[in-house]
């Protein structure tokens, strides 16, 4: 009898009927039933010509990377609709190094060997624990940051202390390359209604994954170390499925954002949740297109503000300087009634010292007379040298009386002369030829606004010229708002 190896021919069987053996074993044991099991996923690869996941279940010691069950797997069909449910439900993509529970059908097939088939995956259960780790990382945030406080439902952070400045305009952007939502926000903002222009340094970084935390955080501290005076700084990601935003929960992430020095806007396409680094930055958006049109409109508001400014100086203007012409044409005005008032007051006072001086005169020459009819009377007795020298004292009174008479008038008509000349100066001539302006309605001066109306024609006077304008506006003002 042959032998092969030391065996007998009818002692082996070949390896396809011990696979069809172990095949039937399998079914019959496990068959259509199916089985809920929590695990691990490594290896995972996914082919998306045919949409099939392969992977491997593995359970780990706990404590410890040590694998204690590992079992292939594949996904297809509905398994394949459930990991994109999954997906779209918990924001996490299918990948490796995830906390899973799935329902799976044991298989085997005789070229691939042991398998699980998924079925289905529970997508609460890894959205708990995502929860739980994004509560554990925000406490860790709080309880590691003495900058970082929560009051109420919000988080204060130094970045959202940080005060917008009043226009955004140099701009820092953190992105992937290849984002969709990075090309939506360049759209958005070189397209705004207003004009306005922005200046972008883009920093690309990969911005979806939980590995790629680190990059993140040293982008930022690259930005801070650049010094370059960046208005605000812009985390946007879009495009794609919602998936993938582990990165914007990540510890680091969170604390360099809510430390960093310049205000962060965040837009990172994530709808439904808000996510630590939402969380902790200055201002948060839903999406790249949403945080550009926050910034068109901070810039737009502060627009409106000086417009709005702007129009307010024109208006206490526009107050201040009709108010000042009408106090300009009441002084004109007075200055005209004073100057006529004075000068008939100086006229009538150098009339009364006139009528005086010849009263005096008058009174003095008759006084001096009667002496001296008297003195000569009483010379006539008296020899010629007495009538002598009493006619040298008489001659030497009427020259001094001459000489005072002469220079009283004198100072008087200098005194009038002075006074003509000032209200010279004050004159309506004088006054436009130092630039001011004179307003006539109905070839009458007017000295208020009462007795006009818009539409009226009046007459501007200057010095060299009569100008006509037509009233198109009125606003009365009192002297408060003056």
């Amino acid at each position: 009898m042959p032998y092969f190896c030391g065996v007998a021919n009818n002692n082996f069987i070949r390896l396809s009927a011990l696979a069809q053996a172990v095949e039937s074993v399998i079914r019959g044991a496990f068959g259509a039933a199916s089985f809920w099991v929590i695990a691990d996923v490594t290896s995972h690869t996914f082919k998306a010509a045919s949409n099939y996941h392969y992977f491997e279940l593995v359970e780990k010691e706990d404590g410890s990377h040590h694998v204690v069950t590992k079992f292939a797997a594949r996904a297809w069909g509905a398994g394949s609709r459930a990991i994109e449910t999954f997906e779209a439900a918990t924001g996490q993509r299918f990948t490796n190094n995830i906390h899973v529970l799935v329902n799976v059908s044991v298989e085997y097939h005789p070229q691939f060997g042991l398998q699980l088939q998924v079925n289905d995956i529970e997508a609460s259960y890894t959205l708990g624990l995502l929860e739980k780790q994004r509560q554990q990382t925000l406490a860790r945030l709080l309880a590691e940051n003495e900058d970082i406080r929560k009051v109420g439902d919000t988080y204060h952070t130094p970045n959202k202390s940080r005060p917008l400045p009043p226009v955004l305009q140099k701009l820092a952007v953190i992105s992937s390359k290849a984002s969709a939502g990075l090309n939506d926000f360049k759209h958005t903002l070189d397209n705004n209604p207003w004009g306005y222009r922005f200046a972008l340094d883009e920093y690309y970084t990969e911005v979806q994954g939980e590995a790629n935390a680190l990059a993140l955080r040293n982008t930022l501290i690259h930005i801070y170390r650049s010094g370059i005076a960046y208005d605000a700084i812009a985390i946007i990601r879009g495009g794609g499925a919602q998936t993938d935003f582990l990165l914007f929960d990540n510890y680091l992430v969170g604390q360099a954002i809510a430390r960093f020095p310049i205000p962060i806007i965040t837009g990172i396409g994530h709808q439904h949740n808000t996510s630590i680094a939402d969380l902790m930055a200055h201002t948060q958006t839903k999406t790249p297109t949403e945080a550009a049109a926050f910034m068109i409109a901070h810039n737009r508001a502060f627009e409106t503000q000086l417009l709005s400014l702007q129009q307010n100086i024109l208006i206490k203007t526009q107050q201040l300087f009709a108010a000042q012409q009408q106090s300009l044409f009441t002084l004109q005005h007075k200055l005209l009634r004073d100057s006529k008032n004075f000068l008939h007051q100086q006229q009538s006072a150098l009339q009364q010292y006139r009528d005086l001086t010849v009263t005096n005169i008058r009174e003095l020459l008759f006084h001096r007379r009667s002496a001296i009819l008297g003195m000569g009377a009483r010379l006539a007795a008296r020899p010629a040298l007495v009538l002598a020298q009493r006619s040298l004292a008489l001659n030497s009174i009427r020259n001094n009386l001459s000489y005072w008479s002469t220079g009283y008038l004198r100072h008087r008509k200098s005194e009038l002369a002075h006074f003509e000349s000032v209200v010279q100066l004050v004159s309506p001539e004088a006054i436009l030829r130092r630039g001011f302006a004179m307003l006539q309605y109905n070839g009458r001066v007017v000295a208020t606004a009462d007795q006009l109306q818009p539409g009226d024609t009046i007459q501007v006077v200057l010095a060299s010229a009569r100008l006509d304008a037509t009233i198109m506006n009125k606003t009365t003002v009192t002297k408060k708002e003056a």
